[in-house]
């Protein structure tokens, strides 16, 4: 006798899209490797090694870790996500779906799981990379280190789940995108570490989910406890865009 497994729309959905997802090895690599080889890059600027007792002791290079950790959140949300579902809907693919049992939370759920892997293999890497090669000590507070990751990971998350609900084609969602993309790079601390900006654009900084967590971040790295201020900023934007991710994803 023949017996089938019967699985819920949301578990068929997900096993779909990660399939999906590994034939995809250039947003694999913008997500998990592109980081870590752009911390690697910086790394190999001499004095970004040296210890500056501006920073305490600590070498520019050890900036640099939480902000590429957090630059694999950036990419695999404002860039790879809104991407894919933007395609299923231009061809059809959420159309098709929308006949199923599937509910708009469930796909916007199944690539979060999906990207959010790939968000956590490359901090992996970029912190194995800062241990191992350029020394950077690993966060004092791993504990209160990770759960700031995570809640990061989810506001970025958020942002890219209402980019993608939104975005009537493949074009609007790269042009949405990337006027957010560029923005959060700089909150982050891609071109310039939020510790040494001016006091009031560090305080503009801190309002939005990079900044709040980069600080965070920085905190949990050196042993301390997150400024409750930058928490709830990271809590505000979450509820706040992942809320209206799923209340105003669209099928079509």
């Amino acid at each position: 006798m023949t017996t089938t497994a019967t699985r819920s729309p949301g578990t068929s959905m997900l096993r779909t899209e990660a399939r999906l997802m590994l034939r995809e090895p250039a947003a694999m690599f913008w997500i998990v490797l592109f980081p870590t080889i752009l911390l690697c890059i910086l790394g190999a600027i001499p004095s970004f090694r040296e210890p500056s007792d501006d920073l305490g002791g600590l070498p520019v290079i050890a900036l640099y870790v939480p902000i590429t950790v957090l630059l694999s959140a950036i990419m695999a949300s404002l860039q790879s996500m809104p991407a894919v579902i933007a395609a299923y809907r231009e061809n059809d693919v959420l159309r098709r779906y929308s006949t199923t049992p599937a509910k708009p939370s469930q796909i916007l759920m199944a690539q979060w799981v999906i990207h959010g892997v790939g968000i956590l293999a490359g901090a992996l890497l970029a912190i194995l990379v800062g241990l191992v090669v350029f020394g950077v000590d690993l966060p004092k507070s791993p504990l209160v280190y990770t759960a700031v990751f995570l809640l990061a990971v989810l506001a970025n998350l958020a942002t890219g789940g209402l980019i993608s609900g939104l975005a009537p084609s493949a074009k609007a969602s790269a042009a949405i995108g990337t006027v957010v993309f560029f923005p959060s790079m700089f909150t982050a601390g891609v071109w310039v570490p939020i510790s040494v900006l001016p006091d009031l654009l560090q305080d503009i900084v801190a309002l939005t989910p990079n900044g709040a967590a980069v600080l965070a971040l920085d905190a949990a790295a050196a042993g301390d406890a997150p400024g409750l201020v930058h928490i709830l900023v990271l809590l505000a934007w979450t509820i706040g865009l992942g809320g209206a991710a799923a209340r105003y994803f669209r099928w079509e």
